[in-house]
């Protein structure tokens, strides 16, 4: 990519390269830095990039690491911030956002360092005071925050996801814990501490295990109600948002607002009760549908056991060109909670989607019991066939993603879209 000067611009790609504009060099493509001296660019690091950018290095940098949750935990700071009344940025899954507005469409989790830098130019221009991003394990491994000053790190939870790229569980921890190595604010929930995660100096929020940020009552029904301590000062957390994974995300971003402005309380309180969800994140985009992105085990298990009080219709796959190994354990799950599962494709890459879907089904006990629909137009359809009063429909994978990755291509398509069209909802 480029970023374009007054006069000339910056790249970190060696094919875009001209005489005398900049190269951003970095450890991702260190190894081209010969190329683009042949090329008679001045070769600047992340350093000299924020210079030639004018970033500001006071913006308070805050950034969420975890298996799930790091979306939403991002999107409620972000309110958060703004509803108290300073100027913030955003980027991560849902795109890159700056004072309410949306400036780029949804991408990687964590972008490239020199595009998160344009977005931190702009944030600056903006005047903005806090930027707030989504952190991967991949971007963690392949330095793609390399030269960023954190003002605070929180720690959601690790389950099992992309071993496909760690290769092993123990390789996917050290990847988390590379990020809680500097001086920033830590958060850390201790709640999901069964696997030991090294972190020291870390401010600490959870349910189950004591922590400095507690939740010490709540209840679940119809939406989030719940009474938290900070410090043995009590606040409530009111939400519409369903789900126990979606209180800890909101005890995650009040203890990391709190810690970094000190606001007035009764003020913390009521923009954190604002914040009404993720479009895409238990959404429900139709009388008793409902999407969600939750592509684990964990994080299906986390979903399907919010709406367990109903009847489900699951309809699910798993990402092709991914972690194959977690492929039968969402199986297992789905077919523990669901009244009848249906598994279809997600994003089959360039898997051959009856394999993925075959390799899902031998996860249940009674594989014939799951309906095999390889379109997932048609898998959606025959859900909404079979939906009788009291059942819920879930459909799980894509969230609100608008495009469907078949063989290289993205093809659009959305999950709100289809059912929308399915059921003729304008």
């Amino acid at each position: 990519m480029k970023i374009k000067l007054e006069n000339t611009f910056i790249t970190d790609n060696t094919l875009e390269c001209e005489k005398g504009c900049f190269f951003l060099k970095t450890e991702q493509n260190k190894q081209f830095e010969n190329e683009a001296l042949k090329q008679e660019c001045k070769i600047i690091d992340v350093k000299e990039c924020k210079k030639i950018l004018n970033i500001d290095e006071n913006i308070k940098i805050i950034g969420i690491t975890g298996t799930n949750g790091k979306t939403t935990t991002a999107a409620a700071i972000y309110s958060i911030l703004l509803d108290l009344g300073y100027k913030c940025g955003l980027c991560g899954t849902r795109g890159a956002f700056i004072n309410d507005e949306q400036i780029d469409k949804k991408s990687l989790t964590t972008s490239v360092i020199l595009k998160t830098l344009e977005y931190l130019k702009i944030a600056t221009q903006k005047g903005c005071e806090f930027f707030v991003m989504e952190v991967s394990s991949h971007a963690l491994v392949q330095n793609r925050i390399e030269g960023l000053k954190f003002a605070a790190k929180i720690f959601t939870n690790i389950t099992q996801d992309h071993l496909d790229f760690h290769q092993n569980f123990e390789n996917y921890k050290q990847a988390k814990e590379l990020f809680f190595t500097d001086e920033s604010l830590k958060f850390i929930n201790k709640d999901a501490l069964a696997i030991k995660f090294n972190v020291k100096n870390a401010f600490t929020y959870g349910i189950e295990n004591p922590s400095l940020y507690q939740i010490k009552a709540y209840s679940l029904e119809n939406g989030i109600n719940a009474i938290a301590m900070i410090k043995n000062t009590t606040f409530h957390i009111e939400s519409p948002m369903l789900g126990l994974f979606n209180l800890y995300n909101l005890l995650a971003a009040s203890a990391c607002v709190n810690e970094l402005i000190k606001p007035n309380l009764n003020d913390l309180e009521k923009a954190i009760n604002q914040f009404g969800g993720v479009c895409g994140r238990v959404e429900q985009v139709a009388d008793g549908v409902i999407i969600d992105f939750a592509h684990t085990p964990d994080g299906i298990e986390k979903v399907l056991d919010t709406l367990k009080n109903k009847k489900l219709i699951v309809v699910f796959g798993a990402g092709g060109n991914r972690d194959r190994t977690k492929r039968p354990l969402m199986g297992k799950v789905v077919e523990h909670f669901a009244k009848t599962a249906i598994i279809t494709s997600d994003n089959p890459r360039d898997e051959d989607p009856k394999t993925i879907i075959e390799e899902i089904a031998n996860g249940f006990k009674e594989p014939k019991k799951a309906l095999m629909i390889e379109d997932r137009k048609e898998a959606i359809k025959k859900a909404l066939e079979l939906k009788e009063e009291n059942d819920l429909v879930v459909i799980l994978g894509k969230g609100d993603e608008e495009t469907q990755e078949i063989k290289g291509i993205k093809y659009p398509f959305s999950d709100k879209l289809v059912v929308n069209e399915i059921l003729r909802i304008n």
